[in-house]
């Protein structure tokens, strides 16, 4: 269904029963809302009603040309306005890769909205921030960002030869040649690509200390064959919950957690949501 909300309109993806308890669930780059679509059946079983929205940038009917359109309090403010459009007062929140730091905003600025949070691969700002300043290893895995900042390069290097390199950030995700493109396609359209990178160029990941510490019940799930996040942050996690918090780590699965492993996500989600639905 198609959703507008702040003057954007979002692709969104609604399944489970209609009166079932609300999760959203928030996808990263350069991924969108079908990412999840192997691990929603098991939340629709038990259930769930799941609300996956395509985000700022990778609707079409939300791609603003401002690079600062794309900060996080934005995207944030996003995600509260498709739960208002729906008529859900709070949800529990999933997010993988940004969908993650969208996350942990939502459960830092607006724990009345927030049943729990689960967040994949990233996490809390705070924690990366301290790991980007504090871990050789951590900085050598995130120098991608620095490209991925320089626009129009990034653009081109991505795209070109049929966008062969940005096809190449899923090797060892287990997807085929057709799963890949269901993610690759849609950033081939004219601006969808930049306005995914924006997300990056709108940000200062050494610098978020303006995302408070999360008081909601929080499972924090991470991989160890994940190439752009270490332990360092993921370990350190743990200081910035306040509330009961659980980690989970998957060993031998890379960065694309809900693609590679959906039914150990399920089963995080759902050992996390169904105490307290």
């Amino acid at each position: 269904m198609r959703i507008t909300a702040r003057g954007l309109t979002f692709d969104v993806r609604v399944g489970g029963a209609d009166d079932g308890v609300p999760v959203l669930l928030l996808h990263g780059f350069p991924q969108n809302g079908s990412m999840w679509d192997a691990v929603s059946p098991a939340l629709h079983a038990a259930g769930l009603r799941t609300i996956a929205p395509d985000q700022r940038g990778y609707s079409p009917g939300a791609r603003p040309l401002e690079v600062e359109a794309y900060g996080q309090p934005e995207c944030a403010a996003d995600a509260l306005a498709i739960l208002d459009a729906l008529g859900v007062e709070r949800a529990h929140v999933v997010g993988h890769d940004w969908g993650a730091i969208v996350g942990w905003r939502l459960a830092a600025d607006h724990p009345d909205r927030v049943s729990t949070l689960s967040a994949l691969s990233v996490p809390h700002p705070r924690a990366l921030a301290r790991a980007l300043r504090t871990s050789l290893d951590q900085l050598r895995r995130s120098r991608y960002i620095l490209f991925f900042r320089r626009t129009g390069r990034a653009e081109e290097v991505l795209l070109e030869d049929d966008a062969r390199r940005l096809r190449g950030v899923f090797a060892g995700s287990g997807l085929d040649a057709a799963g890949v493109d269901r993610y690759v396609a849609p950033l081939l359209a004219p601006g969808a690509l930049t306005a995914a990178l924006n997300w990056y160029r709108a940000v200062n990941l050494l610098r978020s200390g303006d995302v408070g510490k999360v008081g909601v019940p929080t499972t924090y799930v991470w991989s160890d064959g994940d190439l752009a996040l270490g332990r360092v942050g993921a370990y350190r996690c743990a200081r910035e919950v306040t509330g009961e918090y659980r980690f989970v780590e998957l060993p031998g699965v890379t960065h694309w957690i809900p693609d590679q492993a959906p039914g150990a996500v399920a089963d995080a989600v759902l050992d996390r949501v169904l105490p307290v639905r």
